[in-house]
């Protein structure tokens, strides 16, 4: 099983490039797992059953108040748990690969935001479910003030942005993730990832 990850500022481009490598990996028979970990994750699951009539990008991404960002932190490590059941069950189905926009990454990154913390050693705490496995991490390395210029902006705004973007730099040595200049075309993005992929994970 091998686990590919894409992580970056909202409205990077990691989705397209997610889809992009989907339809490669499908092109060449390989089978393919979608893995969102806002999605998955159970205290999103909570608030929605909840709060049915909120929208996700009005989830609460960017403000939490103490106890919410407890329960973040609770819901990370009961959703790194199920992930790595996920794996056991998508292996016995045999699955080539997981694509992953937003990997548990991004859940750290968003929890040190809203916390102000310096959280650099929950990797070491969360990293059990990437020691059997094959991961490559690619970062959309992407500059807020041109996010914010194109079609479709985050709601969180400018602000928001340029702080998160200040804690993926710092994280993108620390996790070893590849980055990827994120203002290129999609086109050129794409082969770039591509390429590291073919190159070190033999694909």
């Amino acid at each position: 099983m091998k686990i590919i990850t894409i992580s970056g500022l909202d409205g990077s481009g990691k989705s397209t490039q997610i889809e992009l490598l989907k339809k490669e990996f499908e092109k060449n028979s390989k089978r393919v797992f979608y893995f969102h970990a806002i999605d998955f994750s159970i205290g999103n699951k909570i608030i929605f059953w909840k709060h049915k009539k909120i929208k996700k990008a009005d989830s609460g991404v960017s403000n939490a108040n103490w106890l919410g960002i407890q329960l973040r932190k609770i819901a990370l490590r009961i959703d790194i748990w199920r992930f790595k059941r996920l794996i056991r069950k998508l292996e016995k189905e045999n699955y080539d690969y997981i694509l992953s926009d937003r990997f548990f990454y991004d859940t750290i990154v968003n929890i040190e935001y809203l916390s102000g913390d310096n959280l650099g050693t929950i990797k070491l705490r969360y990293s059990i479910f990437y020691t059997s496995y094959s991961i490559l991490s690619f970062y959309l390395q992407t500059s807020p003030q041109e996010i914010m210029q194109r079609n479709r902006t985050p709601k969180q705004g400018l602000q928001y942005l340029e702080a998160k973007k200040k804690i993926l730099d710092s994280k993108s040595q620390i996790w070893n993730w590849k980055i990827i200049n994120g203002s290129q075309s999609k086109e050129i993005i794409f082969e770039e990832i591509k390429n590291f992929i073919t190159k070190n994970l033999n694909a």
